[in-house]
């Protein structure tokens, strides 16, 4: 496999490694439990921040590394893997956003509230990228008559 499909298919495991991790923080919300004895002192922005630098970031730039080294002769599997990511991302996202109104008023934040949205209209580029990329077809050689 060349380079570009490596880096395709390591953006959908971080694309996916981060729609699990942000979906395993908003349901930890959820439903702290009871004998936790930090859950006066829980926050849950460093987390998702940590989560952010950690999954969505190289995923967003491993995607446009696979789009870039591919974009001269255009890739289906390339960008079908890229509109995969955009989808896992969407689709998480979308799972995080429906849990927020049953997270306690206490560890409800801008981020927690808002960074689902972010995402979820994020995902859309990405997608996009992924299409453009699925679209593109290979440059015929010209052929020299004389």
């Amino acid at each position: 496999m060349a380079l570009e499909k490596w880096a395709a298919i390591a953006s959908i495991g971080l694309f996916a490694m981060f729609s699990g991790e942000m979906i395993s923080i908003y349901y930890f919300m959820t439903n702290i439990p009871a004998d936790f004895e930090f859950a006066t002192a829980f926050e849950a922005n460093p987390k998702i921040l940590q989560f952010i630098s950690i999954g969505v970031a190289p995923a967003s730039i491993l995607a446009g590394l696979s789009f870039l080294m591919s974009r001269r002769y255009g890739s289906r599997p390339n960008g079908l893997m890229i509109i995969g990511g955009g989808i896992i991302m969407l689709v998480g996202m979308a799972i995080c956003y429906s849990v927020v109104d049953q997270i306690p008023e206490q560890y409800i934040t801008d981020s927690v509230r808002y960074v689902p949205i972010l995402f979820m209209v994020l995902s859309a580029p990405v997608m996009i990228v992924g299409f453009v990329l699925f679209k593109i077809k290979k440059k015929r050689p010209k052929k020299e008559y004389f």
